[in-house]
C-alpha cells in the first residue's frame, strides 16, 4: 500500500462514493480490511482498517487498531485550542473516554473522528453505514468538549489511501481480507486483541490463518 497521489480532499472524494454506481456491490465501503499475513507492507501489518471509500476512483480507510503517538484525547483538545487548559478538569466522562489512533499515513496531521450516527452535522458528516459515520471537522470535536457529542467515536491521525484499482490488486494477492464492519468492534478500546478479534469474528483462527485464504 502507498499514500495515493490523489490531490482532492478525503471527505469531497468519501461524498462522491455515492454517484454514479451501476453496482454498488462491487464496493466495499463500511467494510473491515484485516491484513493477511503476506501483507508487504509492515507498516499494515497487522491491521485492521474501516473502510471509508471504494470506487473506480481508489479507496480510503482508517485504521483503527494503531495507538497513536498522542494518546490522550483531552490534552488534544487543549493542543487545537478546542478547551482551555483550565477546562479539561470539567470535560464530560465520553470525552475522557475517546481513544487517538493512528489513522494511516496520509494526511497525519489531520484528524477524521469515526462515530456513531447519532451525531449529525449539516455539510460536515457523513453516513458511511447505518452503523457508522464519518466527521472530518473541528466542529465535532467542540460538541465533544461540550457534551453534545455521538455516544461512541474514535478519533484518527491521518488515514490510508489507495490508487484506483490498487486495492483490488492487493485483494488477489491475498494481502487483505474484508468482511462486514461489527460497531462494537470498531469502537472497542482493546487495540490488542482487536486483530484477532476480527479474524474469529468471521470464524478464522489467527494461530492457522494462511496466506491462501480469500474473501470472507
Amino acid at each position: 500500500m502507498r499514500p495515493s497521489g490523489k490531490k482532492q480532499d478525503f471527505a469531497e472524494r468519501v461524498g462522491e462514493r455515492r454517484s454514479g454506481r451501476p453496482d454498488e456491490r462491487r464496493f466495499l465501503d463500511g467494510q473491515l480490511l484485516i491484513a493477511m499475513p503476506s501483507m508487504l507492507d509492515q507498516r499494515f501489518a497487522r491491521s485492521v482498517i474501516y473502510l471509508c471509500a471504494h470506487s473506480e476512483e481508489g479507496a480510503m480507510g482508517i485504521v483503527v487498531n494503531q495507538a497513536a503517538r498522542v494518546r490522550n484525547f483531552p490534552d488534544l483538545l487543549v493542543q487545537l485550542q478546542v478547551i482551555a487548559p483550565q477546562e479539561r478538569i470539567s470535560l464530560p466522562s465520553r470525552a475522557e473516554d475517546i481513544q487517538v489512533l493512528s489513522g494511516g499515513p496520509v494526511q497525519t496531521d489531520r484528524g477524521f473522528v469515526l462515530h456513531t450516527p447519532d451525531f449529525f452535522l449539516d455539510n460536515s458528516t457523513l453516513p458511511i453505514d447505518d452503523g457508522v459515520s464519518l466527521t472530518a471537522t473541528i466542529d465535532i470535536l467542540r460538541a465533544i468538549a461540550a457534551g453534545r457529542g455521538p455516544d461512541r467515536a474514535l478519533l484518527a491521525l491521518g488515514y490510508a489511501g489507495w490508487d484506483p484499482g490498487q486495492l483490488e490488486e492487493e485483494i488477489q494477492r491475498n494481502g487483505w481480507l474484508n468482511c462486514p464492519t461489527d460497531p462494537a468492534l470498531l469502537f472497542d478500546h482493546d487495540l490488542e486483541t482487536k486483530y484477532a478479534r476480527a479474524l474469529r469474528s468471521i470464524g478464522v483462527d489467527p494461530q492457522r490463518l494462511s496466506t491462501h485464504a480469500g474473501h470472507a
